[in-house]
């Protein structure tokens, strides 16, 4: 219990060290940022172990195999580091930092309001050119609520993928809880895609990111829900985030959409060809740019609702 409440510390601090100043572009241009050296590594090996002309079994294995090592590898890496870090004061600021290197509240609160910045600052051509950066959609042909929607559901589901997920494995297991689940999110968003290059080789990844992320999901859909003081995020939620295509996306971004009261997820277009997903909370109105401030003002909530939770988990090393 111990362990776990100064991994709580850990995290609070880490946390309310990104969302005051995030990675700096000081240290960004010097060193890069750890997830960019987790992508290093997958866009050197990726193309040497994925034979586009080997049997799919072989593919698939090769992709689990390099998969596991890279999880092993980052967690290993943050079990060094915690090795390491000297005790006192002077480890906990030290391992706070490395943690909020790792963390996105910021950085993810940033990109989406950009979108909404864009619209008022350029037009329909701006804010589509400010949400090409955040969704892998083609953004080309988005009208104001297409554009809305996306930044929207983009934000509800890496609020679980870049904020509580990582708390959630930090706090269980400190910096090679942390490091391993970076790896694992890196490892989907890179290779876990239904395509013909990555369908085989990302396989096992994107197995394992859905696993890593089953609890984190549905947790923050629920925090979605306890800071909307709504009804409707709850029953959004319940009825609607198993009809999503992710086994975990749909948790948020229902609860998201009952919050505010419009509809997400629906038809969309991705590489070419239109998918046509149901959509999410049907009743609700489509939204329009400002609904985006409105999901920021409630992902900033979920995000203080995160760090009350942390600190409760930290307070039982004192009491």
């Amino acid at each position: 219990m111990m362990a776990l409440a100064m991994n709580a510390a850990v995290m609070l601090a880490a946390l309310v060290l990104e969302c005051a100043v995030g990675w700096p572009d000081a240290l960004d241009r010097r060193i890069g940022h750890p997830v960019r050296w987790f992508g290093w590594i997958v866009t050197r090996v990726e193309p040497v172990a994925n034979a586009p002309g080997a049997p799919r079994a072989v593919r698939i294995a090769a992709g689990g195999i390099f998969a596991i090592v890279l999880i092993v590898l980052a967690a290993a890496v943050g079990a060094g580091i915690a090795r390491l870090v000297p005790a006192g004061a002077f480890g906990f600021i030290v391992s706070a930092v490395i943690a909020a290197s790792l963390l996105a509240p910021r950085s993810l609160h940033d990109h989406v309001a950009a979108v909404g910045t864009a619209w008022r600052d350029g037009g329909l051509s701006a804010a589509r050119a400010a949400l090409s950066h955040i969704v892998g959609r083609n953004t080309r042909t988005l009208n104001e609520s297409g554009i809305a929607r996306a930044a929207i559901e983009s934000l509800a589901e890496n609020t679980s993928d870049g904020v509580t997920a990582p708390l959630f494995w930090g706090v269980l297991f400190g910096l090679p809880g942390l490091f391993a689940y970076k790896a694992v999110n890196t490892l989907d968003s890179m290779i876990g895609h239904r395509n013909a290059r990555y369908e085989a080789f990302g396989k096992i990844a994107a197995r394992i990111d859905d696993v890593a992320n089953l609890i984190p999901a549905r947790l923050t859909g629920a925090i979605f829900a306890l800071c909307a003081g709504s009804g409707g995020a709850l029953a959004a939620m319940g009825r609607d985030a198993s009809r999503h295509r992710s086994p975990n996306a749909g948790w948020p971004e229902s609860a998201m959409a009952g919050g505010l009261n419009i509809r997400l997820s629906g038809p969309r277009e991705y590489d070419g060809v239109m998918r046509q997903e149901p959509w999410l909370n049907a009743g609700g109105r489509d939204p329009a740019m400002g609904d985006i401030g409105r999901a920021l003002a409630l992902y900033r909530r979920a995000v203080g609702m995160m760090g009350i939770m942390l600190a409760i988990i930290a307070a039982a090393a004192i009491v």
